[in-house]
């Protein structure tokens, strides 16, 4: 299922700066390791409902503390948590750590629901893993929306304070 996303990212001309790091799982490891830059980072969360009928991406800025009933009064969703490593695996084809708007190129069928911070989208620039946790790419807002389009997934904003 693993794309070549730097391939996507190349044939829908959108350009992007690449940059390695050592492995990281969290957004505090991703501080600490990941050289400074002025995009946005991004805390990227895969949740499900209660029932498990609904995954969803949930990408905010990195440092904003994620309570799920804010976004599940936004959304109109009850008992929102984190999916399992299978689940991310099965619908968005990578490991904990790699996620990120770009695994979007492995869920064709559109089953994963995108939700992004409003906060997140105002900069010019934001961060993502390139589908691994070694690397991170740095590419504008506006191509990640174009990429984000490519994939045929739909943005829903909210709001988090």
């Amino acid at each position: 299922m693993q794309n070549n996303i730097y391939q996507v990212l190349e044939n829908l001309s959108i350009p992007y700066k690449r940059i390695q790091h050592p492995p990281v799982f969290t957004s505090e490891q991703a501080r600490r390791l990941v050289p400074r830059h002025s995009a946005k980072a991004a805390k990227n969360l895969f949740l499900r409902d209660k029932k498990g009928k609904r995954r969803i991406l949930l990408v905010v800025e990195e440092q904003k503390q994620v309570r799920f009933a804010d976004i599940e009064n936004q959304i109109g969703l009850r008992h929102l948590s984190l999916a399992s490593e299978a689940s991310l695996q099965q619908f968005l084809g990578i490991t904990p750590g790699a996620v990120s708007l770009l695994a979007l190129i492995n869920d064709p069928e559109g089953r994963v629901e995108v939700l992004i911070d409003r906060d997140l989208w105002q900069g010019d620039q934001i961060q993502a893993h390139p589908l691994v946790n070694t690397e991170t790419v740095i590419l504008s807002v506006a191509d990640m929306a174009k990429f984000i389009a490519h994939t045929g997934h739909a943005i829903q904003f909210i709001d988090l304070l």
